[in-house]
């Protein structure tokens, strides 16, 4: 294993790991006041490790909703990761099978952006790199997991403060960081207003996987690029 490349990893996914730590607190919190005990609320982030998800359970846990329909709605929101594992996969084929269990089990939002990042700009996606990266973002989640669940009732209602925005505009920022891709507007707009109208009439948490389903489906249907064009973008991009 490269130690630079490691360390490169860890130095860029430090400012995620950051970022999204008062996402782990305001999850501490919300389970310890769900009545979830420390141990639960860490072991949940220890293995879901999915912030929206985790959000989505520790509500379900609090009606007394059926376990099956729990791991349907994770399930539904989690469904992006299997086009993320998708489109990662041409990086990653010169990994083990071992290195692949820990690469898709580290494959959140920051991580699948910086990869594809990585791969398209001609950067080598190795697994010191993916390993660094990701461990640097996930031991530092689950430790604010559990001070978040020690220290909630010092928090009180985080709407109050506007905490529960944070989720929201932090997913807003990674897709903007695709704007310059070919047909980017459109398949958004769609994909934003699907989920919009899935919410209102379906609920939540499907809205998240109709709404990502109503972009791909429109991407596809959508006339590639010129070569030209995807080269333009791609210098852009770099």
């Amino acid at each position: 294993m490269s130690r630079a490349n490691f360390i490169e990893g860890l130095r860029g996914g430090f400012p995620v790991a950051l970022a999204s730590a008062p996402f782990g607190a305001l999850f501490g919190a919300l389970a310890a006041d769900n009545g979830m005990s420390l141990a639960e609320l860490t072991f949940m982030s220890g293995t879901v490790y999915a912030g929206a998800s985790q959000m989505v359970g520790i509500e379900l846990f609090g009606h007394n909703v059926q376990a099956w329909l729990i791991v349907a709605s994770i399930l539904a929101v989690n469904f992006r990761h299997v086009l993320y594992s998708a489109a990662i996969a041409p990086y990653i084929r010169h990994f083990s099978a071992i290195q692949k269990f820990f690469t898709f089990f580290l494959l959140v939002d920051p991580q699948f952006a910086e990869t594809v990042k990585r791969g398209e700009s001609g950067k080598p996606v190795t697994f010191a790199w993916y390993l660094g990266f990701g461990i640097i973002i996930y031991v530092p989640w689950v430790i604010i997991s559990l001070i978040g669940g020690l220290l909630g009732s010092f928090i009180g209602d985080p709407k109050s403060i506007g905490l529960d925005i944070l989720l929201p505009a932090y997913f807003l920022g990674i897709v903007l960081d695709f704007r310059h891709r070919n047909n980017f507007l459109p398949v958004a707009a769609v994909s934003a207003v699907a989920s919009i109208v899935a919410y209102r009439y379906v609920g939540s948490p499907w809205h998240v996987s109709l709404g990502a389903a109503a972009g791909i489906v429109l991407a596809a249907l959508l006339p590639p690029p010129p070569p030209e064009q995807e080269l333009e973008t791609d210098l852009h991009e770099v």
